[in-house]
């Protein structure tokens, strides 16, 4: 793995757009990092990367944001259990051909693909973060 370190929320932006260019469809990416860690910033950055101009948020209360069937954006802080997220149709997305990040992705663990990319963001000072690929 390699690590790239930030500066600031916009080069954490700017790092995950050219990120996503080594993505290609039906990839699986595990975003990992502590509460605040930079995870949806990351995310926002994948996103226009791949073109996207809608605005990326949380998807905190809704399990997953799907943008076009382009990018699929989970949050699974909230999952009580694999087999919640199964009974919500989360696992269906992973071969639907577009790009999967998920967030707290350990909650449906035994669901992911085994192929699964991961990027961890660990806090530093400020808004420096350590970013793991």
């Amino acid at each position: 793995m390699a690590v790239f370190v930030s500066g600031s929320r916009e080069a954490t932006e700017k790092f995950a757009e050219r990120y996503a260019r080594t993505l290609s469809p039906g990839d699986t990416v595990l975003l990992e990092g502590e509460m605040g860690a930079g995870k949806t910033v990351f995310a926002k950055g994948v996103a226009r990367g791949l073109g996207i101009r809608e605005e990326v948020t949380s998807p905190t209360y809704a399990y997953m944001n799907d943008y076009g069937g382009r990018l699929f954006h989970y949050d699974c802080y909230r999952i009580e259990s694999p087999e919640q997220a199964e009974a919500l149709g989360l696992a269906d997305y992973f071969d639907a051909g577009g790009i999967c990040l998920v967030e707290w992705s350990e909650k449906i663990a035994p669901l992911l693909p085994a192929d699964a990319k991961r990027v961890i963001i660990r806090k530093r000072e400020g808004d420096e973060r350590e970013i793991e690929y």
